[in-house]
């Protein structure tokens, strides 16, 4: 079965009571059951739900993986890995990462006894000189947020099974539709099902997938004992929105070229990171391990002015100033004071997000009115 049809297929059967073609939205907490323990496989819905089992089984088919497991946040996702781990064990991550993996990381499990090691992976060799006898986890982001930085996924792969360490992918920015990891040999691939999967900005979700039944069963435990599970109207959701992500994503691809384009021959503007372009660093990686380029775009004015960037953002009108990204509307975001304002601007700096940089979510409207959109507002 191809991508397209498992988008509206993959992992799903029709509903056994009546035939619904959608999966029905069960809004229950608990199951009659006919003897202690006689249950139809549900008995109370932190545990196991049929909407989001049908969602978590539509997870796993996307990203060609066989067990998926469906979160209240991509955050509660992420949770979910680190508890894996134990005090005195090590991650190496990169250096590039959403602001609120980066927080999660450095203020709640570094002081559980957690060591983090965040390293520039553009040379994917950098991630072995890291390795210690307690590294347990490589933690990976590509493209990454927001300096859209490509890593090579199979090289981590081969890193990290040598040394018998888990590797993580976040996959948010790229979905399954660009990229799918598990195919690379990850171990475990993350999604904030919020962005592109759901596609609508109307629900707040985090997504694991992953292929040995072991590693699955201990991920189950963990999000059946902490609970961090989301809802059956937000499985739906998440559900209606993986049936479009093909179609979406492919105009989101269209859009975002053209929007590049149009920043990189635009006189005012100092540099645009998009992986597409032919002299984006590892723009040769990219071609090899994505299907296209996404919809996300940083880009910084000439004079890097943050003042020119505050204006730039705050004039635009169909792209809306706003956290987040991936659904249909375009976004535009300042991540220096919104999505990596968590990060010390130090190591903000290091990474190249300055006060000037500005990220867009191009959506899937028509291209001629998003770029007449930058050009007012840059102009």
């Amino acid at each position: 079965m191809k991508f397209n049809t498992k988008a509206i297929h993959g992992g799903q059967k029709h509903d056994s009571a009546y035939g619904a073609v959608m999966p029905p939205i069960y809004q229950t907490s608990t199951y009659a059951q006919t003897t202690p323990g006689g249950h139809k496989g549900f008995e109370y819905s932190r545990t196991h739900n049929p909407t989001r089992q049908a969602l978590e089984n539509a997870f796993a088919s996307i990203e060609n993986g066989k067990y998926g497991l469906a979160f209240g946040s991509g955050l509660a996702a992420i949770d979910a890995i680190m508890k894996l781990l134990q005090p005195g064990d090590e991650v190496i991550s990169t250096n590039d990462l959403y602001g609120g993996s980066y927080r999660l990381f450095t203020k709640i499990f570094k002081g559980f006894g957690i060591k983090f090691h965040f390293v520039g992976m553009e040379n994917a060799g950098n991630i072995e000189k890291h390795i210690t006898k307690k590294t347990k986890l490589i933690w990976v982001e590509t493209p990454t947020n927001p300096m859209m930085n490509i890593i090579d996924i199979k090289v981590a792969a081969v890193i990290a099974k040598k040394h018998d360490i888990l590797l993580a992918v976040d996959n948010t920015f790229a979905t399954p539709y660009l990229q799918q990891p598990l195919d690379f040999g990850v171990d475990i691939v993350m999604h904030s099902a919020t962005k592109y999967i759901g596609g609508h900005s109307d629900l707040v979700m985090g997504a694991l997938i992953v292929k040995d039944e072991n590693l699955a069963d201990r991920l189950y435990f963990i999000q059946n004992a902490s609970g961090a599970i989301c809802g059956p109207q937000d499985s739906f959701l998440a559900l209606r929105g993986i049936k479009t992500l093909h179609v979406r994503m492919q105009r989101h691809c269209e859009n975002g070229r053209a929007v590049a384009e149009y920043l990189a021959s635009h006189p005012k503007i100092e540099k645009v990171y998009w992986p597409g372009f032919k002299n984006h660093p590892n723009h040769h990686i990219a071609k090899a391990q994505m299907k296209d380029y996404g919809g996300m775009i940083s880009f910084i004015t000439k004079g890097n002015d943050y003042t020119e960037a505050i204006r730039i953002v705050e004039k635009l009108k169909i792209f809306t100033l706003a956290e987040s990204l991936g659904g249909v509307e375009s976004l535009s975001g300042h991540p220096a004071s919104m999505t990596h304002a968590s990060i010390p601007k130090e190591e903000r700096e290091k990474i190249g997000v300055v006060d000037a940089l500005i990220r867009l979510s191009v959506g899937i409207e028509d291209v001629e009115d998003l770029i007449n959109d930058l050009k007012q507002a840059i102009d």
